[in-house]
């Protein structure tokens, strides 16, 4: 990659101009476990806003804790912050009308990403099933939140109700060049539940319309994002930051970013030395990807997946499962988390590697919704994710190899039908021709 070492050039860039990871130094990012860390710090950035706050969330209820977030959005916006947030149409479908009157009545300037007009016109425009799953916002440009945590009550399920023990979830919270492009996202989000469309999809018009070529032209210009005068001294001032943190804000979408959070975390597995830490609630990737993490173990090196002891859905569960005893067979660790729900979206490799945000490893997350993820190296970042991950996969239960390697006649026919189902699935959604690999 060109921009690898000028955060300031590569970051000029449209967030959507970059396929691969791009890291620049000059950050600093502080690890956050459950709604519990996250909400307070976000309140906190909030209220002491300046200017303006955005915020993409798939999940909303009102519920409990995440109310002090809305609250402050209100409070925020009635001073004269610019507030604009965007939420999923099928992921916040139960939060009661009320909160959304709230918040446009205090001026909190909201829209919907893909709304629900009825289960039946979901269910015929397979367009629809491609879900805003972001979990971002950004405050002046000093604070980012990313990561895996909803604004949901972490002992609240909208499902299975109130729990005991929180549910297992992280996120960051960091300030730095890459800042930017999480703001460029959750705006591109903005334009699409406004408008219904990006500046990108004209794209796929330009050959069509006379003049074609000066359009063309124009449109290269604005794909180049140039970045006002203030926020180009911005990067500037954060690129001579004698902070080494390098990070990297990564996206999944359907037009140029498809497969970047995949290939990203591909090339960390195929390069890992001698651990690779795995937190994933949904996990059913690609042949790819198990190779990867199956070839890690047999050249020795250390593999844990931590997986959901505590099924929210019991299909995904069993999708899992599935999986085992390939993976085990080849020296893979399985832990399913015990004490509560797990939402939790984490890798580490090395000590040196994190990545944190709303990618599972599954179809959904890998080629249809949209996803972010924040990659962090570094290597006292790492050791802090990995103390607290000790701590989770102690409150695991590690599966036995015998447990799974028993006989089961219906193990063979199970993973058929989920290939089947992940295959149709996806074909309807009309992403699977783009991609020759089988689930």
């Amino acid at each position: 990659m060109p921009f690898d070492d000028d955060p300031q050039q590569a970051l000029s860039l449209a967030w959507y101009a970059q396929r691969k990871p791009v890291f620049a130094g000059g950050h600093q990012v502080k690890l956050l476990k459950g709604g519990q860390q996250m909400f307070p710090a976000m309140v906190k950035a909030i209220d002491e806003a300046q200017h303006s706050v955005w915020l993409a969330n798939y999940i909303v209820s009102p519920i409990g804790l995440p109310e002090t977030v809305l609250k402050a959005l209100s409070r925020a916006a009635q001073r004269g912050v610019t507030v604009r947030v965007v939420v999923d149409g099928v992921g916040s479908r139960d939060a009661p009308a009320e909160t959304w009157r709230e918040l446009i009545s205090d001026g909190v300037e909201l829209v919907i990403y893909r709304p629900v007009r009825g289960w039946l016109s979901l269910l015929l425009d397979t367009r629809d099933w491609r879900r805003m799953h972001l979990k971002l916002c950004t405050v002046d440009d000093l604070h980012a939140f990313v990561g895996g945590i909803n604004l949901i009550d972490d002992h609240h399920d909208l499902s299975h109700g109130w729990s005991t023990h929180p549910r297992l979830d992280y996120a960051v919270q960091f300030h730095g060049p890459a800042l930017l492009p999480v703001l460029h996202t959750i705006r591109a989000m903005w334009t699409r539940a406004t408008l219904g469309r990006d500046w990108r999809d004209d794209l796929s018009d330009w050959a069509k319309e006379p003049g074609r070529l000066t359009r063309l032209r124009t449109l290269w210009r604005q794909a180049r994002l140039k970045l006002p005068k203030q926020e180009q001294q911005q990067l500037a001032t954060w690129a001579r930051a004698p902070n080494a943190m390098r990070v990297a804000f990564v996206m999944r979408d359907n037009i140029r970013q498809r497969r970047t959070i995949e290939r990203a975390t591909l090339q960390a597995l195929q390069q890992a030395r001698y651990r690779i830490d795995l937190v994933c609630p949904y996990f059913y990737p690609g042949r790819v990807m198990r190779r990867a993490l199956t070839q890690a173990a047999s050249r020795g090196i250390k593999v844990r997946l931590l997986m959901q002891g505590k099924p929210d859905y019991a299909l995904a569960a069993l999708a899992a499962r599935v999986l085992y005893a390939e993976l085990q067979a080849h020296g893979v660790r399985i832990f399913e988390y015990q004490p509560a729900l797990l939402h939790a979206k984490v890798i580490c490799v090395d000590d040196e590697w994190t990545s944190i945000g709303s990618s599972n490893l599954d179809p959904l997350s890998l080629q249809m919704n949209l996803e972010a993820n924040l990659i962090v190296k570094d290597r006292g970042f790492a050791q802090t994710v990995s103390q607290s991950l000790q701590q989770d996969f102690a409150d695991s239960l590690e599966i036995s190899c015998s447990e799974v390697l028993q006989p089961r006649w219906w193990t063979r026919p199970v993973r058929s039908a989920f290939s089947w189902v992940a295959r149709t699935y996806l074909k309807l959604g009309g992403v699977a021709r783009r991609r020759r690999q089988p689930p």
